[in-house]
C-alpha cells in the first residue's frame, strides 16, 4: 500500500517508468482483492420431503439442492457440500412455487403504492385514445410533465419510464409475506413477470411485454372486420418479406417491403414476439377468435373462456391457451337453442381439447378479508374447483405453475423442479389443492423467506409438531412417524 501512496504522489513525468516498476506487484494486488471478493457459493438442501417436480414425477423422501439460487441436484444420497444450508421437508411436499397472473400491485409496490404504471403504449383495436394493454387513456399513462405530441400514438417508448419494478418494488412489504405464505413465489403485474424477493431487491423482474392486448366482441362488427384486415395485411407483408429475404441473395439491390399501413401490435405476434391476448367469454366470439388464429397462424391467450367447454375442439385446434375461473357462474341464455352458459368442468373440457388451461382466482387483490378463495391468496383452492370439474390433480397443479409461466415467457426459469431452473419452491403439510393445507416454507431463489412458524398470519393455526430426531440419525433417513398430508380425495 506505501508503494501505491508513493505512486500518486509521483510527478507526472515520472509516473509511465514508476507504472512500469510496480505493474507486477500491482496486478498481483489486484488479483489477491478480486480473489477476496468473490462471493462464495451458497447452498440450500430440502431433505426428505416429497418431491412433486410438476413434470409428473413424485421423488418420495428425496432431497433437492440448490447452488446459488438454481436447482443442482434433485434425488437420494446426495453429496451436500461444507455449509450447506439444511431444511427439514420430512413428512412435508415439496412443489414448485405457484405462478398468479393479473396480480395486485400491493404485492410488490407496498400499501401506499401509486399505482402508476410507465410502458409502451399501444392503441387499442377499437379506440386509438387508450392502450390496449392497460386500457388507460394516454394522459394517465404519460405524466403531464411530458408532452404527449412528442410521441407517436403508434408506437410509444418513454425512455427511462418503461415498467421497471427493479426500482419500485418493496422487499419488507407485509403483502407479499402474505402472498409467500399461500405458495406464491411469481407475480404477473401489468405486463411484467415479478419475482417475490423478500428482503432483497436484485433478480426482480424476470420477463417483459410477452402479450398484446385485442378486443375482439360481437357487439363490434366493424372492430372484428378492422382486425381480420390487420392480420391480413401482417401476414401478407410477412410472405412477401421472406420472399424478399430469398431474392436479395441474388440481387442486392431489391428493396426491403414497406411496413407501411401494417399493423405493429399484429406483426408482434406473428413474428412471435408477442402473444395476442383477448378477453371474450361467448362461444362464438371464441370461436371467431380461434378461426381468426387458424387463417393467420398464431396462438390465442384468451381470459374468462366461460363458454369455451361449447368450442373446446376448435379452440385447441388454434393452440389457443384460456385463462379461467372454475367457479365463474353464468346462467344459460334460453333464448338460444345451443348450449349457453358456465360450466364446472369448463377447465377439465378445454384441457381434455388440447387447450392449455391457466387458473386464476375471481378476484386477484390480496387481503385477510372476504370470501375464502376468491382472491389472490387462496389461488390453490380455485384450482381445487377445476379438478373437482373434471381436471386431474397435474393439469391443476399446472395451471398455477407452469401455464402461467409460459404465459409469461418464464417457463426455463420457473414452473417445474427441474435441475438448472430457479429454486423456487414450496413446502406444504399435504396437498397443496386441499383447503385444509398449509405452507410451511417458502423457497425463493434458494433462500427460504417464509417459515409459518415465525410469521405472525398463520403460526397460531394448527401448530407445526416438531419432529423428534435421535442423536446420530441422518437426516435423510425417513422418519417413521409423518405428518398426515391432507388430501383432495377426502
Amino acid at each position: 500500500m506505501q508503494l501505491l501512496k508513493k505512486r500518486f504522489l509521483t510527478p507526472v513525468f515520472a509516473l509511465a517508468s514508476a507504472a512500469i516498476l510496480a505493474a507486477p506487484i500491482f496486478s498481483a494486488s489486484l488479483a489477491s482483492e478480486d480473489e477476496a471478493e468473490e462471493e462464495p457459493d451458497t447452498y440450500l438442501a430440502v431433505i426428505g420431503g416429497d418431491i412433486y417436480t410438476g413434470t409428473g414425477e413424485v421423488l418420495r423422501s428425496a432431497t433437492l439442492l440448490s447452488k446459488n439460487g438454481k436447482i443442482e441436484q434433485i434425488g437420494y444420497d446426495l453429496y451436500l457440500p461444507e455449509g450447506t444450508k439444511e431444511l427439514d421437508a420430512r413428512g412435508l411436499r415439496v412443489y414448485p412455487g405457484l405462478v398468479a397472473l393479473s396480480a395486485t400491485t400491493r404485492l410488490s409496490q407496498g400499501t401506499f403504492a401509486a399505482g402508476l404504471d410507465f410502458h409502451e403504449f399501444k392503441p387499442h383495436a377499437d379506440n386509438e385514445g387508450i392502450c390496449g394493454d392497460c386500457g388507460k387513456d394516454l394522459e394517465v399513462i404519460v405524466p403531464p410533465a411530458l408532452d404527449p405530441g412528442e410521441y407517436s400514438t403508434e408506437h410509444l417508448a418513454v425512455e427511462g419510464l418503461k415498467s421497471d419494478f427493479d426500482d419500485s418494488y418493496d422487499p419488507y412489504n407485509g403483502f407479499l409475506v402474505m402472498a409467500l405464505g399461500n405458495g406464491i413465489t411469481t407475480v404477473q403485474q401489468s405486463n411484467t413477470a415479478i419475482k417475490l424477493r423478500r428482503g432483497r431487491i436484485d433478480d426482480v423482474t424476470m420477463s417483459d411485454k410477452t402479450m398484446t392486448s385485442f378486443s375482439w366482441s360481437g357487439s363490434n362488427p366493424s372492430g372484428k372486420a378492422d382486425l381480420r384486415d390487420k392480420f391480413r395485411a401482417a401476414t401478407n407483408y410477412l410472405v412477401e418479406f421472406r420472399r424478399w429475404e430469398e431474392l436479395v441473395k441474388k440481387d442486392k439491390e431489391l428493396k426491403e417491403p414497406s411496413q407501411k399501413g401494417i399493423d405493429s401490435r399484429a406483426l408482434e405476434v406473428l413474428q412471435g414476439r408477442s402473444m395476442a391476448k383477448f378477453n371474450a367469454n361467448s362461444a362464438d366470439d371464441l370461436l371467431g377468435i380461434a378461426r381468426l388464429a387458424q387463417t393467420n397462424k398464431f396462438r390465442p391467450v384468451i381470459g374468462g373462456c366461460v363458454e369455451g367447454w361449447i368450442v373446446a375442439e376448435e379452440l385447441g385446434r388454434a393452440g389457443a391457451y384460456a385463462i379461467v375461473t372454475p367457479r365463474t357462474r353464468s346462467d344459460r341464455t334460453e333464448t338460444l337453442t345451443r348450449e349457453s352458459g358456465s360450466s364446472i368442468e369448463n377447465a377439465a373440457i378445454l384441457h381434455a381439447a388440447g387447450v392449455q388451461v391457466a387458473v386464476v382466482p375471481a378476484d386477484t387483490s390480496i387481503d385477510m378479508g372476504g370470501i375464502s378463495g376468491r382472491d389472490l391468496l387462496h389461488l390453490p383452492i380455485e384450482a381445487g374447483f377445476a379438478v373437482r370439474g373434471g381436471m386431474s390433480d397435474k393439469a391443476a397443479l399446472e395451471s398455477i405453475t407452469i401455464v402461467p409461466a409460459r404465459l409469461l415467457g418464464i417457463d426455463h426459469r420457473v414452473g417445474t423442479l427441474e435441475v438448472g431452473k430457479d429454486a423456487d419452491l414450496v413446502l406444504t403439510d399435504g396437498d397443496i389443492l386441499h383447503y385444509q393445507t398449509f405452507v410451511q416454507y417458502t423457497v425463493v431463489g434458494g433462500e427460504q423467506v417464509y417459515d409459518k412458524q415465525e410469521e405472525v398470519f398463520y403460526a397460531h393455526i394448527r401448530p407445526r409438531a416438531e419432529v423428534a430426531v435421535d442423536a446420530g440419525e441422518e437426516v435423510t433417513e425417513e422418519v417413521t412417524e409423518e405428518v398426515t398430508p391432507a388430501s383432495t380425495e377426502e
